[in-house]
């Protein structure tokens, strides 16, 4: 899922003073009105008075472009990793040497007869290897599958990337590294399989190393072969995270993937204006950063430096000295990253001035951004620059390529998710007492590989994408504002009562009563008669709260006076103001047990999968409502 839940709905993100008028670094938005028409009874129409407009058929189109027009420009960079496991300097690929090993690439794919039918498999991180093997695949027509590397790494039965080799039947897989990799490809990955890795080997089987693959000799074929792909040649699959079921493979097409580069550029004309350069940890496997981000470099010619860290106490100083080191001019996260930046910029001089040095944009997306990192955000941004950076976000899914709705305004409020892309149409139907969001466009997925039934369901009779998301108006007399987020129908539920709970708002309400001393939270109460919230906490906070040393245990920072009082606090507060059974939590617990992406509770880039999380913790929800859990908390009146 592509999209932020709302905190704090009442409130405009840091507006302390709001007679003042903030001031924010000139950013031109490319959407301004939409055209709303009524259909059926609970149906209403909505669209970009702008159109979209022309653009390629295929990605790969340009990459050559900016191959002969620019081809000493850095296309990625990473840092080299040192024989100790550390980072070195940066290693640049630029858009000639892209191009030419794409090419090489591809001739090596060709050779080996691979197809939609047995396409590449993906298991390992971003690196330039991956990259690399990603547009040469492009150029050859042969559809990738980058695999979250979990599958492989942390995964103990291995039965999602099992599932996933059973669902594309690969004909080639490439990991980044034989030693990290080979329990993963000795479990699943059959030995008549070929492997490439970038080093290492593995024991008892062979394998082809990727200096190999590089150094094909292209022919003409090449050529022709990229030449017969088009808009409707399958560039990748994108695996969805799963929830109940195993997770769907999202077909990704040449046209889709270029279209929805276009609605981007259009909504976004800061991208268009220079070539953006990006510092970027998002994982390829997921359409934020392989999709919209990997997409957005190639298609404007933009540098992007891979980002070794990652927003984890164990990877977040990587992120923070990439930051020092390289000024982005657009910046993509997630709301853990924002945290941890928010917090490093109080004090880190050089990270505040060259973060902010040429930044025009920060982007978030995935899960809520909590009011008092927003709010220290800006006063970091007020203190170097004397002004604001605007911080959008919006709404999509990997099966709409994903951008879908764009904020196009500075004064951004929580919850916002703006106007539809161009090309995008929307489609608002009454249900269950909210609209959820449809999408049909040139950026929209036409289904599920290999599952014809899946994608029947997921489409209306008037062909648009059932999202499972609810939205409603910003201000309904003025439409040209857009929408903002009222969170998924699928995790709504009714008490026993029969009276409605709207797990979004009041997911968000919690996060930002609460923050920083928590990363996320899944409500219970389901058939029962009170709300529930199973709280995972920010560790790293927490402990600080507590005043305990840095080895002590989960279990008793989480346990700790201060903790348990500052959970307290949040939730006598939050009865005092809640209105009614649905909105009032009636008991709470912390969950010293983190996310498992094993069982689906999490994906790559953090987002929590409600349902995943019920169905792994019943029983705790179960104690939980029988106030039997241990210390669990219960709002004092």
């Amino acid at each position: 899922m592509f999209s932020p839940t709302p905190s704090r709905e009442h409130e405009r993100h840091g507006d302390t003073h709001p007679m003042t008028a903030p001031k924010f670094r000139p950013l031109t938005f490319g959407v301004t009105r939409v055209v709303v028409r009524d259909g059926a009874p609970g149906v209403r129409y909505l669209k970009a008075e702008q159109a979209l407009k022309e653009h390629p058929a295929r990605l790969t189109d340009r990459l050559k472009h900016w191959a002969d027009t620019a081809p000493e420009r850095t296309f990625m960079a990473r840092r080299v990793k040192r024989a100790d496991g550390s980072s070195g300097d940066w290693r640049h690929v630029t858009y000639g040497e892209a191009w030419s090993s794409a090419r090489a690439i591809a001739q090596g794919l060709i050779n080996r007869g691979l197809s939609a039918e047995r396409p590449v498999v993906i298991l390992s991180e971003n690196d330039l290897e991956h990259a690399l093997l990603a547009l040469g695949c492009l150029v050859a027509g042969v559809p990738y599958v980058p695999t979250s590397p979990p599958y492989s790494l942390v995964s103990t039965d291995f039965s999602k990337l099992r599932h996933v080799l059973e669902t594309v039947t690969p004909g080639l897989v490439f990991a980044a590294d034989g030693a990290r990799y080979g329990r993963a490809i000795g479990a699943v990955v059959g030995t008549a399989l070929e492997v490439v890795l970038t080093a290492g080997e593995l024991p008892g089987r062979p394998s082809t190393a990727f200096a190999d693959l590089l150094a094909t000799e292209p022919t003409p074929g090449v050529d022709v072969a990229m030449q017969a792909t088009g808009p409707d040649t399958i560039a990748k699959f994108l695996f969805t995270s799963g929830s109940t079921k195993l997770p769907k493979a999202v077909i990704n097409t040449q046209g889709m993937w270029c279209a929805n580069q276009q609605q981007m550029a259009q909504s976004m004309p800061v991208l268009a204006e220079a070539p953006p350069v990006l510092v970027d940890w998002l994982p390829w496997n997921h359409t934020f950063g392989g999709n919209h981000n990997f997409g957005m470099v190639v298609y404007h010619g933009g540098t992007m430096y891979i980002d070794d860290g990652k927003p984890t106490p164990a990877l977040i100083n990587e992120t923070l000295r990439n930051l020092r080191e390289i000024g982005p001019t657009v910046y993509f996260n997630v709301p853990t990253g924002f945290e941890a930046i928010a917090t490093a910029m109080k004090t880190d001089d050089a990270l505040r001035r060259n973060l902010l040095s040429r930044v025009r944009m920060f982007f978030y997306a995935g899960a809520a951004l909590a009011q008092p990192v927003w709010d220290s955000l800006y006063e970091s941004e007020e203190r170097e620059i004397g002004e604001r950076i605007v911080m959008s976000t919006g709404l999509g899914m990997t099966e709409s390529g994903p951008f879908g709705l764009f904020v196009t305004n500075p004064n951004v409020k929580a919850g916002d998710l703006g106007v539809p892309a161009p090309g995008l149409e929307i489609k608002l139907v009454d249900l269950q007492g909210k609209s959820e969001v449809r999408y049909r466009g040139p950026n929209i997925t036409p289904g599920y590989w290999r599952a014809p039934a899946e994608t029947a369901e997921h489409f209306d009779d008037e062909g648009y994408f059932c999202s499972g998301d609810a939205v409603k108006w910003i201000d309904e007399d003025n439409p040209h504002l857009g929408l903002k987020f009222d969170g998924r129908i699928a995790e709504d539920f009714k008490l026993a009562t029969g009276t409605f709970v709207s797990v979004g708002p009041l997911r968000a309400k919690i996060i930002g009563s609460a923050a920083p001393y928590i990363q996320d939270v899944v409500i219970t109460g389901l058939n029962m008669h009170e709300v529930g919230a199973m709280v995972f906490p920010n560790v790293l906070a927490c402990r600080d709260l507590a005043g305990l040393p840095p080895d002590a245990p989960v279990e008793q920072v989480l346990a700790s006076p201060g903790v348990h009082a500052r959970f307290q606090g949040m939730l006598d507060k939050m009865s005092e103001s809640s209105t009614g059974s649905a909105n009032r939590i009636s008991r709470l617990c912390l969950l010293s047990e983190p996310p498992t992406i094993d069982r689906g509770e999490i994906t790559d880039k953090g987002s929590i999968n409600q349902r995943a999380v019920l169905t792994h913790r019943a029983a705790i929800v179960e104690a939980l409502h029988a106030d039997t859990l241990p210390g669990m908390l219960k709002p004092a009146h």
